[in-house]
Protein backbone atom coordinates (compact mmCIF):
# COMPACT_ATOMS: atom_id res chain seq x y z
CA UNK A 1 0.00 0.00 0.00
CA UNK A 2 1.15 3.50 -0.67
CA UNK A 3 2.41 4.97 2.43
CA UNK A 4 0.80 8.37 2.26
CA UNK A 5 -2.44 6.56 1.17
CA UNK A 6 -1.96 4.57 4.41
CA UNK A 7 -1.45 7.44 6.43
CA UNK A 8 -4.59 9.08 5.02
CA UNK A 9 -6.32 5.90 6.55
CA UNK A 10 -4.21 6.05 10.08
CA UNK A 11 -5.17 9.82 10.28
CA UNK A 12 -9.11 8.99 9.06
CA UNK A 13 -9.30 5.99 12.00
CA UNK A 14 -8.20 8.61 14.46
CA UNK A 15 -10.27 11.16 14.39
CA UNK A 16 -12.16 12.33 17.85
CA UNK A 17 -15.35 10.63 16.06
CA UNK A 18 -13.50 7.88 14.59
CA UNK A 19 -12.16 6.84 17.95
CA UNK A 20 -15.34 7.61 19.91
CA UNK A 21 -17.24 4.88 17.89
CA UNK A 22 -14.70 2.24 17.73
CA UNK A 23 -14.03 2.40 21.59
CA UNK A 24 -17.81 2.04 21.72
CA UNK A 25 -18.81 -1.12 20.10
CA UNK A 26 -15.73 -2.68 21.88
CA UNK A 27 -13.27 -5.02 20.94
CA UNK A 28 -13.78 -7.05 18.22
CA UNK A 29 -13.39 -11.04 18.28
CA UNK A 30 -12.15 -12.19 15.06
CA UNK A 31 -13.01 -16.10 14.28
CA UNK A 32 -10.40 -16.13 11.37
CA UNK A 33 -7.72 -17.93 13.95
CA UNK A 34 -10.35 -20.88 15.10
CA UNK A 35 -11.04 -21.26 10.75
CA UNK A 36 -6.96 -21.79 10.47
CA UNK A 37 -5.92 -24.01 13.06
CA UNK A 38 -9.41 -26.48 12.14
CA UNK A 39 -8.17 -26.18 8.47
CA UNK A 40 -4.71 -27.09 8.68
CA UNK A 41 -5.21 -29.95 11.42
CA UNK A 42 -8.26 -31.24 9.12
CA UNK A 43 -5.92 -31.18 5.88
CA UNK A 44 -3.02 -33.00 8.12
CA UNK A 45 -4.60 -35.62 9.73
CA UNK A 46 -7.11 -36.41 6.87
CA UNK A 47 -4.14 -36.89 4.34
CA UNK A 48 -2.02 -38.84 6.93
CA UNK A 49 -4.59 -41.34 7.02
CA UNK A 50 -4.72 -41.25 3.19
CA UNK A 51 -0.90 -41.21 2.69
CA UNK A 52 -0.71 -44.22 5.55
CA UNK A 53 -3.26 -46.34 3.82
CA UNK A 54 -1.24 -45.96 0.70
CA UNK A 55 1.55 -46.54 2.07
CA UNK A 56 0.00 -49.78 3.79
CA UNK A 57 -0.88 -50.70 -0.05
CA UNK A 58 -4.50 -50.82 0.81
CA UNK A 59 -7.53 -50.12 -1.23
CA UNK A 60 -8.94 -47.11 -2.32
CA UNK A 61 -12.34 -48.32 -0.43
CA UNK A 62 -10.36 -48.61 3.32
CA UNK A 63 -9.21 -44.59 2.40
CA UNK A 64 -12.40 -43.76 1.80
CA UNK A 65 -13.92 -45.22 5.15
CA UNK A 66 -11.53 -44.13 7.69
CA UNK A 67 -10.90 -40.50 5.66
CA UNK A 68 -14.47 -39.92 6.45
CA UNK A 69 -14.11 -41.27 10.01
CA UNK A 70 -11.73 -39.36 10.59
CA UNK A 71 -12.86 -36.52 8.93
CA UNK A 72 -16.33 -36.14 10.90
CA UNK A 73 -14.87 -37.27 14.37
CA UNK A 74 -11.92 -35.48 14.61
CA UNK A 75 -13.76 -32.06 12.90
CA UNK A 76 -16.29 -32.62 15.78
CA UNK A 77 -14.02 -33.29 18.46
CA UNK A 78 -11.87 -30.48 17.78
CA UNK A 79 -15.13 -28.62 17.73
CA UNK A 80 -16.30 -29.75 20.99
CA UNK A 81 -12.50 -29.08 22.64
CA UNK A 82 -12.69 -25.28 21.49
CA UNK A 83 -16.42 -25.31 22.69
CA UNK A 84 -15.37 -26.02 26.28
CA UNK A 85 -12.20 -24.27 26.21
CA UNK A 86 -13.54 -21.02 25.36
CA UNK A 87 -16.67 -21.73 27.33
CA UNK A 88 -14.73 -22.20 30.46
CA UNK A 89 -13.08 -18.56 29.53
CA UNK A 90 -16.45 -17.16 29.31
CA UNK A 91 -17.59 -18.99 32.87
CA UNK A 92 -14.22 -18.27 34.85
CA UNK A 93 -14.50 -14.34 33.43
CA UNK A 94 -18.22 -14.37 34.95
CA UNK A 95 -16.77 -16.20 37.97
CA UNK A 96 -13.94 -13.50 38.84
CA UNK A 97 -16.40 -10.53 38.18
CA UNK A 98 -18.94 -12.43 40.83
CA UNK A 99 -15.91 -12.52 43.08
CA UNK A 100 -14.73 -8.86 42.78
CA UNK A 101 -18.26 -7.56 43.19
CA UNK A 102 -18.38 -9.34 46.79
CA UNK A 103 -14.96 -8.10 47.65
CA UNK A 104 -15.85 -4.73 46.96
CA UNK A 105 -18.98 -4.81 48.72
CA UNK A 106 -17.33 -6.75 51.90
CA UNK A 107 -13.50 -4.30 51.80
CA UNK A 108 -14.24 -1.80 49.59
CA UNK A 109 -10.73 0.28 51.18
CA UNK A 110 -8.93 -3.28 50.16
CA UNK A 111 -9.96 -2.72 46.61
CA UNK A 112 -9.73 0.88 46.35
CA UNK A 113 -5.96 0.12 47.48
CA UNK A 114 -5.47 -2.44 44.54
CA UNK A 115 -6.37 0.35 42.13
CA UNK A 116 -4.04 2.85 43.61
CA UNK A 117 -1.04 0.24 43.36
CA UNK A 118 -1.89 -0.97 40.00
CA UNK A 119 -1.75 2.75 38.46
CA UNK A 120 0.99 3.74 41.05
CA UNK A 121 3.34 0.81 39.11
CA UNK A 122 2.24 2.46 35.95
CA UNK A 123 3.77 5.78 36.85
CA UNK A 124 0.60 7.64 38.55
CA UNK A 125 1.57 9.67 41.42
CA UNK A 126 0.46 12.65 43.41
CA UNK A 127 -2.96 14.49 42.94
CA UNK A 128 -3.14 12.65 39.55
CA UNK A 129 -3.27 9.53 40.95
CA UNK A 130 -6.02 10.15 43.63
CA UNK A 131 -8.29 11.22 40.84
CA UNK A 132 -7.49 8.59 39.05
CA UNK A 133 -8.81 5.77 41.60
CA UNK A 134 -11.34 8.35 42.50
CA UNK A 135 -12.87 7.95 39.05
CA UNK A 136 -12.51 4.47 38.81
CA UNK A 137 -13.93 3.60 42.10
CA UNK A 138 -17.01 6.00 41.93
CA UNK A 139 -18.47 3.27 39.19
CA UNK A 140 -18.66 -0.18 40.11
CA UNK A 141 -18.75 -1.62 36.76
CA UNK A 142 -15.98 0.17 35.56
CA UNK A 143 -14.09 -0.62 39.04
CA UNK A 144 -14.87 -4.47 38.20
CA UNK A 145 -13.85 -3.97 34.31
CA UNK A 146 -10.73 -2.66 35.78
CA UNK A 147 -10.02 -5.30 38.29
CA UNK A 148 -10.42 -7.99 35.56
CA UNK A 149 -8.16 -6.32 32.98
CA UNK A 150 -5.54 -4.83 35.75
CA UNK A 151 -5.24 -7.19 37.76
CA UNK A 152 -5.83 -10.97 36.38
CA UNK A 153 -5.64 -9.81 32.54
CA UNK A 154 -8.88 -11.39 31.29
CA UNK A 155 -10.19 -9.95 28.52
CA UNK A 156 -13.78 -8.16 29.07
CA UNK A 157 -15.24 -9.72 25.75
CA UNK A 158 -14.08 -13.36 25.00
CA UNK A 159 -14.83 -14.85 21.89
CA UNK A 160 -18.30 -16.99 21.59
CA UNK A 161 -17.89 -20.28 22.30
CA UNK A 162 -20.36 -21.43 19.49
CA UNK A 163 -19.17 -19.50 17.00
CA UNK A 164 -15.55 -20.29 17.55
CA UNK A 165 -16.14 -24.17 17.69
CA UNK A 166 -18.52 -23.89 14.24
CA UNK A 167 -15.23 -22.00 12.53
CA UNK A 168 -13.15 -25.28 13.74
CA UNK A 169 -15.83 -27.55 12.08
CA UNK A 170 -16.03 -25.99 9.17
CA UNK A 171 -12.82 -25.16 8.71
CA UNK A 172 -11.50 -29.07 9.47
CA UNK A 173 -14.20 -30.22 7.36
CA UNK A 174 -14.21 -28.17 4.48
CA UNK A 175 -9.75 -28.21 3.93
CA UNK A 176 -10.27 -32.02 5.26
CA UNK A 177 -12.33 -33.39 2.81
CA UNK A 178 -9.82 -32.35 0.09
CA UNK A 179 -7.35 -35.05 0.29
CA UNK A 180 -9.93 -37.72 -0.06
CA UNK A 181 -12.01 -36.38 -2.38
CA UNK A 182 -10.21 -37.86 -5.61
CA UNK A 183 -10.99 -40.82 -3.87
CA UNK A 184 -14.71 -40.47 -3.46
CA UNK A 185 -14.68 -39.18 -7.13
CA UNK A 186 -12.57 -42.04 -8.67
CA UNK A 187 -14.81 -44.61 -6.70
CA UNK A 188 -17.83 -42.90 -8.74
CA UNK A 189 -16.48 -42.09 -12.00
CA UNK A 190 -13.46 -44.71 -12.42
CA UNK A 191 -12.49 -42.72 -16.11
CA UNK A 192 -12.71 -39.55 -14.57
CA UNK A 193 -9.81 -40.17 -12.04
CA UNK A 194 -7.63 -42.40 -12.71
CA UNK A 195 -4.71 -41.63 -9.90
CA UNK A 196 -6.22 -40.50 -6.88
CA UNK A 197 -3.28 -40.32 -5.00
CA UNK A 198 -1.16 -38.45 -7.07
CA UNK A 199 -4.33 -35.78 -7.14
CA UNK A 200 -4.95 -36.12 -3.35
CA UNK A 201 -1.20 -34.79 -3.23
CA UNK A 202 -1.44 -31.89 -5.41
CA UNK A 203 -5.40 -30.58 -3.54
CA UNK A 204 -3.79 -30.87 0.03
CA UNK A 205 -0.28 -29.36 -0.98
CA UNK A 206 -2.40 -26.22 -2.87
CA UNK A 207 -4.76 -26.36 0.84
CA UNK A 208 -1.44 -26.25 2.84
CA UNK A 209 -0.22 -23.36 1.33
CA UNK A 210 -3.74 -21.44 0.53
CA UNK A 211 -4.43 -22.38 4.60
CA UNK A 212 -0.58 -20.34 5.20
CA UNK A 213 -1.13 -17.96 2.96
CA UNK A 214 -4.58 -16.93 4.90
CA UNK A 215 -2.45 -17.87 8.52
CA UNK A 216 -0.46 -14.77 7.54
CA UNK A 217 -3.35 -12.40 8.16
CA UNK A 218 -3.82 -13.38 11.52
CA UNK A 219 -0.15 -13.41 12.33
CA UNK A 220 1.06 -10.50 9.73
CA UNK A 221 3.66 -12.61 7.81
CA UNK A 222 4.19 -12.51 4.21
CA UNK A 223 2.00 -14.55 2.73
CA UNK A 224 4.44 -16.64 1.12
CA UNK A 225 6.55 -17.48 3.72
CA UNK A 226 3.43 -18.48 5.93
CA UNK A 227 2.36 -20.71 3.43
CA UNK A 228 5.39 -22.23 2.54
CA UNK A 229 5.92 -23.07 6.06
CA UNK A 230 2.54 -24.72 6.15
CA UNK A 231 3.11 -26.71 3.42
CA UNK A 232 5.89 -27.72 4.89
CA UNK A 233 4.73 -29.08 8.43
CA UNK A 234 1.56 -30.04 6.90
CA UNK A 235 3.81 -32.03 3.94
CA UNK A 236 6.42 -33.64 6.49
CA UNK A 237 3.43 -34.73 8.97
CA UNK A 238 2.13 -36.95 5.50
CA UNK A 239 5.45 -38.67 4.76
CA UNK A 240 5.96 -39.42 8.09
CA UNK A 241 2.28 -41.11 7.46
CA UNK A 242 3.19 -42.56 4.62
CA UNK A 243 6.46 -43.94 5.86
CA UNK A 244 4.79 -45.71 8.99
CA UNK A 245 2.29 -47.27 6.78
CA UNK A 246 4.99 -48.71 4.68
CA UNK A 247 6.44 -50.48 7.29
CA UNK A 248 3.45 -51.57 8.89
CA UNK A 249 2.09 -52.90 5.54
CA UNK A 250 2.91 -56.41 6.43
CA UNK A 251 0.16 -56.52 9.02
CA UNK A 252 -2.63 -55.29 6.87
Amino acid sequence: MNANLENQELHAEHTPDAVRERLRQGPANTYLGDFVYGAIDGAVTTFAVVAGVQGAGLSASIVIILGLANLFADGFSMAAGNFLAHRAEAQHLDRVRRMEARHIEAIPHGEREEIRQIFADKGFEGEVLDQVVATITANEQRWIDTMITEEFGLSLAPPRPWRSASATFIAFNVIGALPILPFIVGAIWPSLVTSPFQLSIAMTALAFFAVGALKARVVEQRWTISGAETLAVGGAAAIIAYIVGVLLSGLA
